[in-house]
């Protein structure tokens, strides 16, 4: 059954600039990544910070991200992984796990930042780079939507997108509408990272208290998300397995943000403080340094 209202799917995942071949789902990739940079360089150059920081950190968080992605995916659906010699390294077919990637991704950016930054300023770039991060994976998901991939139930809504018939899962072949989860993540995204934005301008947040709510936050959507979504997935007691993950981010994001808040602040002159605001931030770096 098809809708008279609907999204289309494009009808290419990819194109050619001359002898060169592109796939959309990378050429997100790369936008979302130089989005994330702009952002992050504009918010912590407000603080403070040296903007070109952002560069270096990019520069080993980005590939630690794809690298983390990529083996989550193999990790938690083996069955999916394209049947070729190079097919654990084609990101572009089957995708990327974004709890594996974001976690290796600010893991790798966190380890470089310690190498320039005090443990205060450390909390103080995170703060200022995590909206970015959810700006950075709206603009991944424009990806999803060109590889007609990850998108939810069958559906006749208006908005329900049409989805090719070879890339139907099994047993939903005879459906050529569905919910187009990919665009619901995206909305989300972008209106979390500007509350994050809006609680960092308005409210007196410790850093690095916006990870956690972002954390929190992203994955209470994935709750509802997974509840919808049809691709391939192991199974843990009726639920896919994102879901529970989803649970687990949630919960254990709130628990965090609360202990970031409520614990207690070092006083001058107390040993057992880390002896950041007992000295001046040191929020630029040198570049002899960072080779």
């Amino acid at each position: 059954m098809i809708t008279d209202a609907y999204i289309p799917s494009p009808s290419s995942s990819s194109f050619h600039v001359g002898p060169l071949h592109f796939h959309v789902y990378g050429v997100m990739y790369v936008v979302a990544v130089a989005a994330a940079i702009i952002i992050s360089r504009r918010r912590w150059a407000k603080v403070g910070g040296d903007p070109d920081l952002v560069y270096e950190v990019a520069w080993w968080g980005f590939p630690a991200g794809l690298i983390g992605g990529r083996i989550y995916f193999l990790i938690t659906t083996p069955s999916q992984i394209p049947d070729h010699w190079w097919g654990a390294f084609a990101i572009w077919d089957g995708g990327l796990g974004i709890w594996g990637g974001i976690a290796a991704g600010v893991a790798a950016g966190v380890w470089r930042l310690n190498k320039h930054l005090d443990r205060a300023d450390v909390a103080r770039f995170v703060n200022a780079a995590t909206p970015a991060l959810l700006v950075a994976q709206a603009f991944g998901r424009v990806g999803n939507y060109f590889n007609q991939e990850l998108f939810g139930k069958p559906s006749t809504l208006p908005w329900a997108l049409k989805i090719a018939p070879e890339h139907r899962p099994p047993h939903y072949t005879q459906y050529a509408t569905f919910q187009p989860t990919f665009l619901y993540e995206i909305i989300w995204n972008l209106l979390l990272a500007a509350a994050l934005v809006w609680l960092d301008n308005r409210r007196k947040i410790r850093p690095p208290g916006l990870l956690p709510l972002y954390i929190a936050g992203y994955s209470a959507f994935r709750i509802f998300e997974e509840t919808l979504r049809i691709d391939y997935s192991e199974y843990i007691l009726g639920m896919r397995l994102n879901f529970w993950i989803a649970l687990i981010g949630t919960l254990g994001g709130l628990a965090w943000f609360l202990r970031i808040q409520t614990r207690p602040q070092p006083r001058d002159g107390d040993g057992s403080g880390t002896g950041a605001r007992r000295r001046r931030p040191r929020l630029s770096y040198s570049r002899s340094g960072a080779r």
